[in-house]
């Protein structure tokens, strides 16, 4: 792997990667707070210092050694959980849909910040490759993150949301899978169902939208 290549990756995604797990996580951490349960606000993670959601292992040593190890090919890494006792929500099945919801929502919107921002500098004439490269991985990471999160197997949001959805007999069955939820995933990631059935097909509708709301931005900087 050259090593210019991937200072140059890292500088063109460190900003973006930082906001988007930033953000996902305090936005975990105030949903839970605004439906009842104060455990990440005491804990300090209704925050945007990055350093409180951070995990040296998952954040930088994993997705670094899949790097190197893949030729860039494939990477996976995650941040330190939000802890949520859902008990403490005020509707503990129907909050924690939104508790869940809050990061997946935080990223979509992350996407389209920075597709308004790619708008505004094409609209000014702007043609630095560094900056348009940024917004561009910007859309990128969030639609990323945003889609995988919302795989409906726990401890994913998407499974957390699919529990608060399901009937009460069924969301037990499926809040059972948790334990064991990681490695499902991780075996859906490697063999690429993930990415064929979940990922593209989902990443494809999120451009689309995002394409369609900046739309009227496009027109009125044209």
């Amino acid at each position: 792997m050259d090593i210019a290549q991937l200072i140059q990756t890292v500088a063109l995604y460190a900003l973006p990667v930082i906001f988007s797990i930033t953000l996902h996580e305090a936005a975990h951490a105030y949903a839970a707070r605004y439906f009842g349960d104060p455990t990440a606000w005491t804990l300090g993670r209704v925050t945007l210092n990055p350093m409180k959601h951070i995990d040296p292992m998952g954040t930088i040593v994993l997705p670094l050694v899949l790097y190197f190890a893949t030729s860039g090919a494939f990477l996976f890494g995650y941040a330190k959980p939000v802890p949520v006792n859902f008990g403490r929500l005020r509707n503990p099945k129907r909050d924690m849909v939104w508790v869940a919801l809050a990061g997946p929502g935080v990223n979509f919107l992350q996407a389209l910040v920075w597709g308004v921002a790619l708008c505004v500098l094409q609209g000014a004439g702007v043609t630095e490759p560094f900056l348009i490269k940024m917004c561009q991985g910007g859309v990128l990471v969030n639609v990323v993150m945003c889609v995988f999160n919302l795989f409906p197997i726990p401890p994913l949001d998407g499974g957390r949301i699919l529990v608060g959805l399901l009937p009460l007999r069924q969301a037990v069955v499926v809040s059972r899978i948790e334990p064991w939820g990681f490695y499902i995933v991780m075996a859906l990631v490697v063999t690429k169902v993930i990415n064929t059935f979940w990922m593209l097909p989902l990443m494809g509708l999120s451009f689309d939208a995002i394409d369609l709301l900046l739309s009227p931005l496009r027109a009125l900087l044209s």
